[in-house]
């Protein structure tokens, strides 16, 4: 049905790099969801009027919330789509990860509100009235929750948004909530126990973790998470796929939104090589993996020596060391001055960000004391930085 809506509505619809496009999708799913939840809403507010249940009233203004997180998600659509400008030259993009982080927050605040009421049910319990076709109502509501989930999660995946699939969380944990009320219900009628609030309970806590998780998530890639693994690995085999590229170190990537990712690196290319060949093999390199991967990237030429049999034997005592020390550790940038009582091993050595500062501390001493161990000749000029990845 959502792919049907998609190319009934959405021109060009596969074009989803597209910023025009991207806003299409985003103004689409919000629009379905604001009518579903409308009608949603409706449905479970008289239910609840009709079976005298407080977890189904919660229920129905929390679809009501759904509303205002589908408005919210369509805003956020035309905002985020809108060209850099002289202020914001790299677009608005974050606007949709600021728009799921809102998003996150009503959730969290439906939660806690049905948490409330329900705790009052526990403590007061009523009686609840059967009426068989508003539990085939709210059956079939349950059934619209999931169909949304799977829309959202669909167009989530399909443009990268993180408000979209903020919403997907939503609606499933909505779907589970609905099916755990009718449960109750029916139990409450059969048996008289009173599940109502205690049903109610569990529902909330459902909601309140996935408004957490959903807020986690963003605030994660606000503060500048970690780009993700997958990502990296495909950079770094498209660069080193070129003749002429020997590796890649020092990557850095910077997310600004869904198709907006902008990211630096630096390329070990051969010193024999001449300069503009080497240039003219970064060029193509820059280009395709726009072309291909939608990153705009900017690289930095590494002159290392390849023919160097001093080199590449001290390079390989490094690399065995610093493994020794810590599997995450890496160097780059070698360089060998030689005199008659002293080699002079210049290089850099990455640190992971999150390796404590005590430990890095102790890793150029043991770095110097174990190649000393190699040649007594050995002089390690070590350069540590910093690496995000």
């Amino acid at each position: 049905m959502v792919k049907f809506l998609i190319r009934r509505f959405i021109p060009s619809y596969e074009d989803t790099e597209n910023s025009v496009v991207r806003k299409k999708y985003g103004v689409l799913i919000g629009i379905v969801g604001i009518i579903c939840n409308l009608i949603l809403f409706i449905i479970k507010f008289f239910s609840g009027l009709v079976l005298n249940s407080v977890a189904v009233m919660s229920d129905a203004f929390n679809n009501f919330s759904d509303m205002g997180s589908s408005a919210i998600s369509i805003f956020s659509a035309v905002l985020s789509s809108k060209a850099p400008d002289r202020d914001h030259p790299f677009g608005h993009g974050r606007i949709e990860y600021v728009s799921s982080l809102i998003i996150s927050f009503i959730i969290f605040l439906v939660g806690f509100e049905l948490f409330k009421s329900s705790v009052e049910k526990i403590l007061h319990p009523e009686e609840i009235l059967l009426n068989i076709p508003v539990l085939v109502l709210l059956t079939l509501s349950s059934l619209v929750k999931l169909w949304m989930y799977f829309a959202n999660k669909y167009v989530g995946k399909k443009i990268s948004s993180p408000a979209a699939a903020a919403t997907a969380t939503d609606c499933i944990n909505d779907t589970i909530s609905t099916l755990a009320v009718i449960l109750a219900t029916v139990i409450g009628i059969i048996t008289d126990v009173p599940l109502d609030g205690y049903i109610g309970l569990f529902v909330s806590l459902l909601i309140l973790k996935g408004g957490l998780k959903s807020a986690s998530d963003t605030v994660g890639v606000l503060l500048g998470k970690a780009p993700d693994r997958e990502l990296v690995k495909k950079l770094e085999e498209i660069i080193t796929s070129y003749d002429g590229v020997f590796g890649i170190h020092d990557l850095i990537v910077h997310d600004y939104g869904p198709g907006r990712i902008f990211a630096s690196v630096h390329a070990e290319v051969p010193e024999s090589a001449p300069a503009m060949r080497s240039h003219e093999i970064i060029d193509k390199i820059e280009t395709d993996v726009l072309e291909n991967m939608g990153i705009e990237l900017v690289i930095h030429m590494d002159p290392i020596a390849t023919d160097n049999e001093e080199t590449n034997k001290a390079k390989l005592l490094i690399i065995s060391i610093l493994k020794e020390i810590d599997p995450e550790l890496s160097m780059h940038d070698l360089r060998i001055t030689e005199g008659e009582e002293r080699i002079n091993l210049i290089f850099d050595v990455a640190i992971p960000v999150y390796a404590k500062v005590t430990d890095r501390e102790k890793i150029v001493p043991r770095l110097q004391e174990e190649m000393k161990k190699q040649d007594s000749r050995y002089v390690c000029v070590v350069k540590t930085e910093m690496y995000y990845i």
